[in-house]
């Protein structure tokens, strides 16, 4: 069958094939829309959603979509995986005409979460900005009319100024309320992390999950390792930056560190760990990942007001390397997200 939806009743073997998506009933619309890109991170995210449908579409030529319908709470949400990640252009349309299709086919989408994993901004001396391993970074603009992701397109040396020119695009929300939540979660939980309603999530969703070859426990600690450039391709390893005795903002064992900042992706400013570095201390990135700047202009293009990145941290680079890291960081990233989702107006509000 070349085209065509078939439905998979979770924990069931029954499947049934369909000629095209079913009609979604407006009271069953969803208003949420989550995109992932890797395995991993729609199996994390599949965990916070219940009473799930999903609709799966074989092609013989292009791209497949997978649509996951199902409630976080009062919200009708659905979510997709991409079928392409990456820095090909391949990649990149796929990203873009799957984001496109997703809101054109449920177009009662008011918020948009990108959830899955990232790379971390190290801070060599600040605990509080350091980004460690299995900790969530969500994409917030630090100030008004300024980025929350920004895409790299190309490096320019300027030889005259003696400085690094680039050829950037950014993108900001014009609805914060998906960042002020996420701030407002951060602050009310900072002073006794352990009683963040999104671990028991986590460990909800490692159960679920347990019978998945992919194993989404938390590495070992000593996995995390943090290392230094020093120039001419050499490393050094060197130690994590711990917060003074007694600081109430210490780490706490396995529990993520929520972090709100720009979020920063593109081949040019990715492939080396000093124009990372660089380029992050200039631009106050917290995070990398792999090149959703077509993903991110299809929301804009869609007219989406609210939408987010939320990266569970696997590596010091885009998320790409860290793959002992990135089921458990996709599973923190889920966690978050269903947080936030449930202190979001009830959309009940709005129909009365």
């Amino acid at each position: 069958m070349e085209h065509g939806f078939m439905r998979v009743v979770q924990f069931d073997t029954e499947v049934k094939m369909v000629k095209q998506m079913p009609k979604v009933s407006q009271i069953d619309q969803p208003t949420i829309a989550i995109i992932t890109a890797l395995y991993p991170e729609k199996l994390a995210v599949d965990t916070m959603i219940s009473n799930q449908q999903t609709f799966v579409r074989y092609k013989t030529e292009g791209e497949s979509n997978v649509y996951t319908l199902g409630d976080i709470g009062a919200h009708r949400v659905v979510s997709t995986k991409l079928p392409a990640v990456g820095h090909t252009r391949s990649a990149m349309i796929a990203g873009g005409n799957t984001t496109t299709r997703l809101l054109g086919t449920f177009q009662k989408v008011e918020y948009v979460f990108l959830v899955g994993v990232g790379g971390g901004v190290p801070h060599y001396t600040d605990h509080k900005k350091h980004v460690r391993l299995g900790d969530i970074v969500v994409s917030a603009p630090e100030g008004l009319n300024t980025p929350m992701y920004i895409y790299c397109d190309e490096r320019r040396e300027n030889s005259d100024a003696g400085s690094v020119e680039w050829d950037t695009k950014t993108w900001c929300p014009a609805n914060l309320v998906i960042q002020s939540i996420a701030q407002e979660l951060n602050d009310r939980y900072r002073a006794q992390p352990e009683e963040a309603p999104w671990l028991e999530y986590m460990r909800d969703g490692a159960k679920m999950l347990e019978s998945q070859e992919t194993n989404f426990k938390k590495p070992a600690e000593d996995l995390d390792k943090l290392y230094m450039n020093i120039g001419h391709g050499n490393l050094i390893e060197v130690a994590h930056p711990t917060a003074p005795e007694g600081d109430p903002d210490a780490r706490r064992p396995d529990i993520p560190v929520i972090h709100l900042g720009r979020v920063t992706s593109g081949h040019s400013v990715v492939k080396d760990e000093q124009t990372r570095q660089a380029f992050a201390i200039t631009a106050g990135v917290s995070a990398y990942d792999a090149d959703f700047d077509a993903v991110t202009e299809s929301i804009y293009g869609s007219r989406i007001d609210s939408y987010a990145f939320i990266r569970g941290i696997t590596d010091y680079v885009n998320g790409t390397r860290g793959k002992e890291w990135q089921p458990y960081s996709a599973l923190a990233a889920a966690a978050f997200m269903k947080e936030i989702i449930l202190h979001l107006p009830d959309p009940s509000a709005d129909d009365g």
